[in-house]
C-alpha cells in the first residue's frame, strides 16, 4: 500500500526530476518535509547542523526507502558561506536547485526585561536572517538555471517557514515573535520582486505542532487541554499536516500561488477565545 501511495503521489505533484533543499531537516517539520517531498518524488537534500549526521542519515534514509535521491549536507543558515557552499555542493552533484523550503528555526524565549542580546540575535539571525541568506541562494541558482519547462511550469519555488505568531503576539517570545513577523514580510516582498521571473515565494504558518520544539512528551495532560481550548479543530497538528502543504506549494498544482501564507493551524489564528463575545 505504501508503494502504492507513493507512485500515486509521485504521478500527482510532479516532483521527479526536482530537486529540493530542506533546512533544518532532522527534525519535526523539516524531517516530515523532506520525507514528504522525497517520497512525492524529489531529489532532497538534508540540511542539518554538525553533531546531527545519525539524524540526517535516518532522514536520508527514509528518503531513499521510497526510491528517490538524498544527500545530507553540513550547513549552518546564519552563515553566508556556508549556505553558498550547500548550493555549490548540490549544483555540482545534481545540476540545479528547484525548490528550498526554508525551514530552520529555533525558540529562545525569556520575560523582556530578562531577555539578553546575545537571546535576541540568534533567534532573529536564524529565524530570519538565514531565510534571507537561503532565498537569495535560490533566486541566484533559478535566475542562472533558466526555465525548465518540462520539469515545472515555475523557474522556482521557496517555500518560508513561518508561525502563527507572525499574526498573533506571544508574550514572553518577543525574538520569536519578531522573526516571524520578519519572515512574512521577507516572504511577500521576495514573492513581489520575484513573481516577474516566474519565481513562487509562499509561506506556511504551522499551529501547535508536536514536535520537539513545541510539544513534547513533557506536556501534562492539563496543558494539553489548556493547549486544545486554543484550537478550534479539536485536535494538535502532526508535522505530516505541514508537510502535505509543504509538497503542495513546492508542486506545480500550486503554480498561481505565490505571496501567500497558509495557517496550518486548526484554526488557532483566528482567535477562538472571542467565540461568543462579539
Amino acid at each position: 500500500m505504501d508503494d502504492e501511495r507513493a507512485i500515486a503521489l509521485r504521478l500527482a505533484f510532479g516532483l521527479a526530476g526536482q530537486v529540493a533543499i530542506v533546512t533544518g531537516a532532522t527534525s519535526g517539520i523539516g524531517r516530515a518535509s523532506a520525507i514528504a517531498l522525497g517520497r512525492a518524488g524529489a531529489t532532497v537534500i538534508v540540511d542539518h547542523l554538525p553533531g546531527q549526521e545519525r539524524e540526517a542519515r535516518e532522514v536520508q534514509a527514509a528518503i531513499e526507502a521510497y526510491g528517490s535521491t538524498a544527500l545530507a549536507i553540513v550547513a549552518d543558515v546564519t552563515d553566508e558561506g556556508q549556505v553558498a557552499s550547500m548550493f555549490e555542493q548540490t549544483v555540482a552533484r545534481f545540476g540545479t536547485v528547484h525548490v528550498l523550503v526554508a525551514n530552520a528555526g529555533v525558540q529562545d524565549g525569556a520575560r523582556l526585561q530578562d531577555m539578553t542580546l546575545e537571546q535576541w540575535r540568534r533567534v532573529l539571525d536564524i529565524n530570519l536572517t538565514g531565510q534571507f541568506l537561503c532565498a537569495r541562494a535560490a533566486a541566484r541558482e533559478f535566475l542562472r538555471r533558466g526555465m525548465q519547462p518540462s520539469v515545472s511550469r515555475a523557474l522556482g519555488k521557496i517555500v518560508c517557514m513561518s508561525s502563527v505568531h507572525e499574526r498573533i503576539p506571544w508574550a514572553f517570545e518577543a525574538n520569536y515573535a519578531a522573526a516571524k513577523g520578519g519572515v512574512s514580510l521577507l516572504m511577500r516582498t521576495l514573492a513581489q520582486e520575484l513573481a516577474p521571473a516566474r519565481i513562487r515565494v509562499n509561506a506556511i504558518a504551522p499551529g501547535a505542532i508536536r514536535t520537539p520544539i513545541n510539544l513534547g512528551q513533557r506536556d501534562s495532560e492539563a496543558e494539553i487541554e489548556a493547549l486544545l481550548r486554543l484550537i478550534p479543530y479539536g485536535r494538535i497538528g502532526e508535522p505530516d499536516d505541514v508537510a502535505n502543504a509543504v509538497v503542495w506549494l513546492a508542486s506545480d498544482l500550486s503554480d498561481y500561488a505565490t505571496g501567500a501564507t497558509l495557517f496550518i493551524d486548526g484554526g488557532m489564528a483566528l482567535y477562538p477565545a472571542f467565540r461568543g463575545a462579539g
